[in-house]
């Protein structure tokens, strides 16, 4: 008979009001998107500094090289740290990571050659991608579900924070007063390990998931982390008795029959999993990562000056999630995911065709990206929040990897390279083309939430989607 117990850990964790030990979590964790954006900026607001290196000498193609150089390592690294993150735990998994991404972006701004900085930036990634997937994981299983919504879209929405933080930081690189224009954008990647190693220290204090382990035969550990954060935020033991599951304590791997359950059982969310996430990658990656390309070569903006327009644009991706979040956990999941994604695709369209008749200025281009993203950040962080609550605990992580790889390798990768290609043309019509496509795969995704989306808001993660281990 299988080894068997009943556990009261979910509904404790879901019963916490927010307290300290919650920040430490969010600021601890969710500098990951913070780290991402400022690496994207670095990349995109100093191509210009960095294409005209003595030791570089890049072209367009080279600068689209290396955001799909960064983002094929992120694919790949989502991958085996999302295989590792269910196999061995949330903590060690996201102190591993880190540790990639610390060290490989310090080696990117010591690089000598084009070559050189391209595998960096494939390293690089890989970290950020591991960090993902153990991540999204982390936050999802102990932040209270009446929360959930708010708290995932506005972490992932931080990434723009370290956008801004990038676009400000390139204007210091590339200012000749500060720092020579040689050794500027090196300055830029080392900056980014420092903060690393801040948030490394802090992780320390976070502990394993305690969902984790009680789906891995540690039921004893996970209800002793448990009481330590109700001791830590000051609470009662529960006077009645709350809601308890019984799981299977005897299997210690769940990869294959989780594969199993998400292509069968949860096949309608994989399909959604996949169209959300490959839709908003296609446009942030295909966007972002030649932006500045798009700013030299139409608009005549000096390489110095490109922080300037990524600056009030990140602000504005930030504000999206911070200001449309909590309508995510009142209004519910599908009606939002579908808005956010619908408007988005639809004045994306409409961005593309005034660019294509030059009826936009440098700013009245960015004024509009700005007011784009603002939806499209929200329903971007829509996107992990979808595919990080919508499976079992067991597999949590590999799912959040696989959809992450999976969407990010069809937008991620071959959005820069088209980009840098159609901008490379010169032709303002051949640019619309790929606005066109990305405003179309956002409108499908739009469609597909309406029609299948789970809506999610208050739910435990337990009833979303049962536990592979549990005992009915």
């Amino acid at each position: 008979m299988a080894a068997t117990v009943e556990t009261d850990v979910p509904a404790r964790l879901d019963r916490l009001p927010w307290a300290r030990f919650h920040w430490l979590v969010v600021c601890a964790l969710g500098v990951t998107w913070i780290l991402d954006g400022l690496e994207v900026t670095m990349v995109g607001s100093l191509s210009g500094a960095i294409a005209k290196s003595p030791s570089m000498h890049l072209s367009s193609a080279d600068v689209g090289a290396l955001g799909s150089a960064y983002v094929a390592g992120a694919v790949l690294g989502a991958l085996f740290f999302g295989w590792l993150t269910d196999r061995l735990g949330r903590k060690k998994l996201f102190t591993i990571t880190l540790l990639v991404y610390l060290t490989a972006t310090i080696a990117s701004g010591l690089s000598w050659s084009f070559t050189s900085l391209l595998v960096f930036r494939f390293i690089t990634g890989t970290g950020i991608g591991g960090e993902y997937a153990a991540i999204n994981a982390t936050i999802q299983e102990l932040i209270p579900a009446r929360m959930r919504g708010f708290t995932d879209l506005v972490i992932n929405g931080s990434y723009w924070i370290g956008a801004a933080l990038g676009a400000i930081g390139a204007l210091a690189a590339l200012d000749p007063a500060i720092i020579p224009l040689a050794y500027g954008w090196r300055a830029g990647f080392i900056i980014g390990g420092l903060i690393a190693g801040i948030a490394l220290l802090l992780r320390r204090f976070i502990p394993e998931s305690p969902r984790w382990l009680m789906t891995h035969g540690r039921p004893d550990e996970a209800a002793a982390i448990v009481t330590g954060i109700e001791t830590r935020i000051g609470i009662a033991m529960p006077a009645h008795q709350l809601k308890t599951i019984r799981l299977r304590t005897d299997v210690k791997s769940w990869f294959l029959p989780g594969l199993r359950a998400l292509f069968t059982r949860y096949r309608r969310r994989a399909v959604l999993g996949i169209t959300l996430m490959s839709a908003q990658a296609f446009c942030y990656n295909a966007i972002f990562f030649t932006y500045a390309l798009v700013l030299t070569k139409f608009y005549q903006v000096p390489s110095g000056r490109i922080g300037l327009y990524i600056l009030p644009f990140a602000l504005g991706n930030f504000a999206g999630p911070l200001l449309l979040g909590r309508l995510f956990d009142t209004l519910g999941r599908r009606i939002m995911i579908t808005a956010t994604y619908g408007i988005s695709g639809i004045l994306m369209a409409i961005t593309g065709a005034l660019f294509a008749h030059d009826a936009l200025s440098a700013a009245s281009q960015t004024a509009a990206w700005t007011v784009i993203f603002f939806f499209a950040s929200a329903a971007a962080s829509s996107a992990y929040l979808t595919v990080s609550e919508s499976f079992p605990l067991e597999i949590r992580a590999i799912a959040i990897a696989l959809f992450y790889a999976f969407g990010t390798a069809l937008g991620g990768i071959i959005g820069p390279i088209l980009f840098g290609a159609l901008i490379g043309s010169g032709n303002r019509g051949n640019v619309m083309d790929g606005y066109l496509l990305g405003g179309g795969l956002m409108l499908i995704a739009a469609v597909t939430e309406a029609l299948i989306g789970p809506d999610s808001a208050g739910k435990s993660l337990e009833d979303i989607a049962q536990p592979l281990s549990e005992m009915v």
